[in-house]
This record gives C-alpha cells, structure tokens and sequence, in this order.
C-alpha cells in the first residue's frame, strides 16, 4: 500500500509543530514543499535529519523508530510511494 503524505504522514506532525518550523520557512504540511524533487527533496531528508537527531521537535516528544522508518519509507523510491492522498495514488514522490 501506497504511503499517503496527506494520510500517513502529515498527521504525524502536531499542529504546535507546524507552526512552530513556519517561522523558519520549513512547511511540514506542504506536499509540494516536502516532496520536491528538483530540490532532490532536500526539504524532507532535512526534516528527516532533525527528526532523527532527535532536535525537533524541541523538548520532545522525539518520534519514535516506527515513525521514522514510515517517514524514510515515504521518501524511498523502493519502499512506499508517497501519494498526496488516498485517492489520488498516481502522484507519487518519484513519479507515477
């Protein structure tokens, strides 16, 4: 099954935690933000860095491995494919 930013992993974020990192220009629920591929997503494998570093969210609560692993899944050409949503699982972060 397809890993859904809009389903799987957006809802991962707090809502403090979204707002919190637009102060800083980092929009955690942003498809297009998080999943371009220009950029060789560098937004998200930022994120994912932070994450594992356990540096955001401040103070905590750190995310714990599975949330990490369905994170780095969604990012992964071979693992999931990360639809924007349920119903529209053709858009994928590596194409469709």
């Amino acid at each position: 099954m397809p890993v859904s930013f809009e389903n799987d992993i957006k809802p991962l974020f707090r809502p403090v935690d979204i707002e919190h990192q637009k102060r800083y220009r980092v929009l955690l629920d942003d498809y297009a933000y998080m999943s371009d591929a220009a950029d060789d997503r560098a937004n998200a494998r930022a994120v994912l860095n932070t994450l594992t570093k356990k540096t955001m969210p401040p103070g905590g609560p750190f995310w714990p491995q599975d949330r990490l692993d369905l994170f780095a899944n969604w990012m992964s050409p071979s693992g999931g494919r990360s639809a924007r949503s349920a119903d529209y699982t053709s858009q994928t972060l590596f194409g469709p």
